[in-house]
């Protein structure tokens, strides 16, 4: 049976999964300080943020004019979804500054417990409003109709056209260049 007729039958690798609105989506990418993108993974609309974000980082590689490639960012700013303690170990073992909110319920239990709560993860409020470069790419990402719908049929022809759009972004970026 076509996947047009049952979206439902679709192997799991097409990355298509049920949320709150339906079928759908997600995109998560890094973004440099420009909001230029990096690495980029497509996943079900289900599946928590969390868990692809350190396979995301594994895959950053920035050449440099000499030398090996970057591989690890100096900051990381994040939303909420990302705030849990396998993410923040994961950023101290690497040396990576965290600018991520803490979520509301563990701010609640924290202070519940009062004095054997533990302390709050270190936050620099300042440094996440830069954060908007990465919602802003996530803007122009979905400018385009065939991405913010999702009319194709199979993940690898969505994640074409979503890499399709972050060449464009970058050829835009590099043709201003003097």
């Amino acid at each position: 049976m076509s996947n047009y007729n049952n979206p439902l039958a679709e192997p799991p690798d097409h990355a298509v999964g049920r949320s709150l609105g339906g079928l759908s989506t997600k995109v998560h990418a890094l973004v440099d300080g420009h909001g230029m993108p990096l690495p980029m993974i497509v996943t079900a609309g289900h599946r928590g943020n969390c868990p692809v974000l350190i396979p995301l980082l594994k895959r950053l590689r920035v050449p440099g004019t000499v030398g090996r490639p970057r591989t690890r960012p100096d900051e990381l700013r994040a939303d909420r979804a990302y705030a849990s303690k396998v993410v923040r170990r994961y950023l101290r073992e690497h040396k990576i500054t965290a600018a991520i909110p803490e979520k509301k319920d563990v701010i609640a239990a924290r202070k519940r417990k009062g004095s054997k709560g533990g302390r709050p993860p270190t936050f620099d409020a300042q440094s996440y409003k830069g954060r908007n470069v990465v919602e802003r790419f996530f803007g122009n990402l979905k400018q385009w109709r065939g991405v913010a719908t999702r009319y194709d049929k199979l993940a690898v022809v969505y994640r074409a056209g979503v890499m399709a759009i972050a060449v464009m972004t970058w050829l835009k970026k590099l043709s201003d260049t003097p």
